[in-house]
Order: C-alpha cells, then sequence, then structure tokens
C-alpha cells in the first residue's frame, strides 16, 4: 500500500480521524438487520441508516413511497420482490444542491441454504484475520459504512463543507433500483455521484444492463407409454438452448473497448426451467426464466427484439414451433445499461482521491452487470462506482469485505467530499 499524500491540513485531519473500529461495528449493526427486498426489514435498514445520518447532523427527507402510483410511471425500472411500498431517505449537510452525492443501498438478496453459513445465521457479522463476513457486508453495506465514516470524520475533525454533500440511502436495488427511482422522481439530484458498489479497487464507469426473460414452450400432452403420439416440452426446450447461446456469441463480438476486459460481457443464462407435473405424462409445457445481458449504449426495446427475433426465427424452423410459437416475456426488473459522462472531472478526481488516500491508480472499466448507475446517468448526472469488497462474493455464502478495503474506501470518500464541496 502507498502512503496517504493529503494535499492540505483539513485532509491529513480528515484522514487522522477515520475511525475504523466505528465503521465495523456499523457494519455489524446494519447486517444484523436482514433487509431482504420485499421484507419489512427493509424499511428497518433504512430507520437505522436515517437514525446515523441525523446524528452527523445532515436534514432529513425520509418518505413512504407508493410503488403503484411510481409503476404508472416512465421509466418504472420493475420490480421481482413483493412490496407495495418502501421508503426513500436523502441526508444533506447544507443548503443548496449537493456538490457530490454518494449512493448506496440497503437492501440484500436471500441467503440460501443456511447450513453453508456458520451456526445457520447470515446477519451475525463475524471478524477474523482482517475480514467482515456475513450477508449484504460486499454488496453493498460495507460501502454504505464507509459512506457515514467518511463523513464521520469529517465531523470530527471540525471540517465544515463550503457546499452539501448528500447521501441518498435506497432500497429494491437488488430486484430494479425502485429505490433510486423514487428518489430522482422526489427531486433529488447532485453535481455528481459515486455509488459505493464492490469495485475491488477500480473505478465502474459503465454497467451492461440485463432483463429477466420467461419462455413458454408449447407441447403436446400424452400417456407416457405412447410418447410418439405427444410432443415433449422438454425436448423444445432443449433444442432451443443452442439457440440462445448463439444468441450470445453474437451479441459480445467486438465489445466497447470499456467491458473488453470480461470474459463474457452481456452474458446470456437460463437459470430456472419447470416442466411437467406427472412422471409418466409426457410434458405439454416448459417454462424457463433467465437472465439477458444489454449491451452498453443499446436501449432495452432494441434488445428485447433482438431476442425475440431469435426466438421466432428458431420457431419457424421447427414444424411444431411454427404452429405453436414459443411465448416470450418480460417479468421482473429493468436494468439498462448506463455510462459515466465522459470528459467528466468526476473521474479524475475520485482517481486522484484513491492515490492520495494510499492506493495505487486504478483503471476505469465498465462492468457486466446492471446497478442504479445508470438511473442516475439517465437523469443527467455523472456517476461512477467505487466502494470496497469485490463483486465476486455479492450474493455468496462465503460474501465479505477486506477491513482494510472499508477503511481505504472511507478515507477516498473523505477526501473526495472535501474537494468537490470545499471547506467553508
Amino acid at each position: 500500500m502507498n502512503a496517504a499524500q493529503p494535499r492540505s491540513e483539513a485532509e491529513r485531519r480528515a484522514l487522522d480521524a477515520i475511525d475504523i473500529d466505528r465503521i465495523v461495528a456499523d457494519l455489524g449493526e446494519l447486517v444484523a438487520i436482514p433487509s431482504v427486498g420485499g421484507t419489512d426489514a427493509e424499511r428497518e435498514a433504512q430507520q437505522w441508516t436515517a437514525d446515523r445520518l441525523a446524528a452527523l447532523g445532515h436534514r432529513l427527507d425520509h418518505w413512504r413511497f407508493d410503488v403503484d402510483e411510481l409503476s404508472r410511471l416512465d421509466g418504472f425500472p420493475g420490480q421481482e420482490a413483493d412490496r407495495e411500498s418502501g421508503y426513500g431517505l436523502v441526508g444533506t449537510s447544507g443548503d443548496g444542491e449537493p456538490a457530490l452525492v454518494f449512493c448506496g443501498h440497503t437492501d440484500v438478496v436471500p441467503p440460501g441454504d443456511l447450513d453453508r453459513w456458520p451456526d445457520r445465521d447470515p446477519y451475525a457479522l463475524r471478524v477474523a484475520d482482517g475480514i467482515a463476513a456475513g450477508r449484504g457486508t460486499c454488496d453493498m453495506k460495507g460501502g454504505v459504512v464507509a459512506f457515514l465514516g467518511a463523513l464521520e470524520a469529517l465531523r470530527t475533525a471540525g471540517i465544515e463543507l463550503a457546499r452539501p454533500v448528500a447521501v441518498h440511502s435506497v432500497i429494491g436495488e437488488e430486484d430494479g433500483g425502485v429505490g433510486a427511482f423514487a428518489t430522482l422522481q422526489r427531486g433529488h439530484r447532485g453535481e455528481a455521484c459515486v455509488i459505493g458498489e464492490p469495485s475491488l479497487n477500480t473505478i465502474v464507469a459503465a454497467n451492461g444492463g440485463s432483463l429477466t426473460f420467461r419462455l413458454e414452450i408449447p407441447g403436446q400432452g400424452t400417456h407416457g407409454s405412447t410418447r410418439y403420439r405427444g410432443v415433449n416440452a422438454l425436448d423444445k426446450l432443449a433444442e432451443l438452448l443452442p439457440v440462445l447461446r448463439d444468441l450470445e456469441t453474437r451479441r459480445n463480438t467486438d465489445p466497447d473497448p470499456l467491458v473488453k476486459h470480461l470474459e463474457i460481457p452481456f452474458p446470456l443464462s437460463v437459470g430456472m426451467a419447470r416442466v411437467g407435473d406427472w412422471a409418466s405424462t409426457v410434458p405439454d409445457l416448459a417454462v424457463a426464466e433467465g437472465r439477458y445481458g444489454v449491451r452498453l449504449g443499446e436501449s432495452v426495446e432494441d434488445a428485447k427484439s433482438e431476442f425475440t427475433a431469435a426466438v421466432a426465427e428458431a420457431c419457424a424452423a421447427d414444424p411444431w414451433l411454427a404452429e405453436h410459437p414459443v411465448r416470450v416475456s418480460w417479468p421482473g426488473g429493468i436494468f439498462a445499461s448506463g455510462r459515466f459522462q465522459e470528459g467528466h472531472p468526476l473521474l479524475e478526481q475520485t482517481r486522484d482521491a484513491i492515490v492520495d488516500a494510499g492506493r495505487p491508480e486504478p483503471e476505469a472499466v465498465g462492468a457486466p452487470y446492471g446497478t442504479d448507475l445508470r438511473q442516475y446517468a439517465g437523469a443527467g448526472i455523472p456517476t461512477l462506482q467505487h466502494g470496497p469488497g469485490d463483486v465476486q462474493y455479492a450474493h455468496a455464502h462465503d460474501e465479505h469485505v477486506a477491513i482494510d478495503d472499508l477503511e481505504q474506501c472511507a478515507r477516498t470518500y473523505a477526501l473526495l467530499a472535501i474537494r468537490r464541496c470545499g471547506v467553508a
């Protein structure tokens, strides 16, 4: 690790005031709230964050939003969790438009098989050998508490910012982004935004998007002893899989330079399949659902059209499916692609803050997964991602974040806040 290089007395005081023990303690409290998308604990996590922001002297806008009302608006990102309402939270350090927004989500994905977790408890923070482990530590409660740690350091060091900094704490990011959508619809903005998603000491400057597809493949049911009289829907699903793989290959030919480092920048995968209801009956319906990557700069409608056309072409070449075509639908969240506003100084400012906080100079890259970056960028706010953790551990049974990473990101955020907002 490089030595920190503060550029002013205020920056030196801010770095000295970073309290990693408090950051880890905050992480333990926030991880203990099982804020799986669509549960009441989403509200509890937002309330915890509101209390911390209030203690830092931030002016709060903490409101309840109605999902049904939002769903009628253009650009609604959809959702996969079952929620009728949610809670938005914005904390601002002063009056006027924030010069910098820190954005993070407090919802997490379900823990999966509890037997894969120590003591069958995903929500107990475990700290050992410089690692903090538990559901949400990486994605992305670690980023949220690093924001709070940076802002508390400024307060402890007696640094008053000349322009406001804001924290947007959102829910529903994992299944579409309804929280960020509600926050932007409420009118909250800023000159630039950093999202604390795990980035492993890179700066994520673009995201591919993703859509959830559903295929309903019809068959012809009959008794298993006379299977030759029927059409097995599972066989027809199997015939479609190579078509989908060919589509994925075509869509990943000559990708954008920001994502050329990825083995498959825009993946297409089938995640669920349901077929049949009786062992001795030839199934008359197969249902497959999966994830479909949206290329950088590609509209959601264009991505859907290419997918639908590939399935239609496959159906036209099959005598049964030509008469009984596959039904394509798009349930769940809608993650468009998103990209940082080229030429905006936030990129170099973030890179410089990372280096001056003591880390090597990071590379700016694109990522193959969707985040709230595309919503903020779509609202005209230059937005980047930089946060603690490695995304490969997000959603995993071994989800964790390095404590050193938490500290370094908090230091970076403190420097960035001072440099973008100025000192009063």
